[in-house]
């Protein structure tokens, strides 16, 4: 069946779409990006229409993966998740994750890169944390491997991720530095005999620097 393109009107909300009207009424609404190529006056059928929204729906896809990537990186089994949740058909989700990997905006290769260069600089965690998170974002164990490669051993990792923690026991005694670093490095993931490595080594630093501190208030 064919229809009549009678009138083409920008939405006043969204400047990017635009209302589609048929034989004098209105249909559906495009994306700009989709109608570039309608007139009004134009003739199309069924089969053209149904290119149309297809096209449309995929502009939808597209636009809500960009925004949901505008915060941070996302893995391609968290981008797929979430335009499925979105009502996505899985074909439109399929030609959006393929556009977007063709594009370099996702790829979970360089998605592990960052993920463990991020966690290792800003909040140091295990070997196996890392590898168990990159996981549950649904990343293929070969991408988790690599990424890996360049990861500091775990007794470094530690060391780092209690520096950082340790700055708030500065007043502990002994036994409870010990007892509360024990379970902050249990937590990310570190093995109880590289957790034994590391404390006493924290501990000196910290006393090395109360003291440094102590004689440098006296000698004022």
């Amino acid at each position: 069946m064919e229809h009549q393109i009678t009138a083409i009107k920008p939405q006043k909300r969204n400047p990017n779409r635009v209302n589609i009207f048929l034989d004098g009424e209105y249909a559906f609404s495009l994306a700009i990006i989709v109608a570039t190529w309608l007139k009004t006056n134009q003739v199309i059928d069924d089969r053209k229409l149904e290119q149309l929204q297809n096209a449309d729906s995929e502009e939808k896809a597209f636009q809500r993966a960009l925004n949901f990537i505008s915060y941070r990186p996302r893995s391609e089994a968290e981008l797929k998740a979430r335009l499925e949740k979105a009502g996505f058909s899985s074909d439109v989700v399929e030609r959006t994750r393929n556009r977007m990997n063709a594009s370099g905006l996702i790829g979970d290769q360089e998605f592990s890169r960052m993920w463990v260069e991020n966690r290792v600089h800003a909040h140091p965690r295990s070997q196996r944390m890392l590898a168990f998170e990159l996981q549950r974002k649904g990343v293929d164990q070969s991408h988790i491997d690599e990424a890996l490669l360049t990861v500091p051993e775990d007794q470094e990792l530690a060391l780092a991720a209690g520096k950082n923690y340790a700055r708030r026991l500065e007043r502990a005694s002994l036994e409870e530095f010990r007892k509360r670093l024990m379970g902050f490095l249990a937590r990310k993931g570190f093995r109880y005999d590289v957790i034994l490595q590391v404390i006493p080594a924290i501990w000196a630093e910290i006393n090395i620097k109360n003291g440094a501190a102590m004689g440098e208030k006296s000698n004022g």
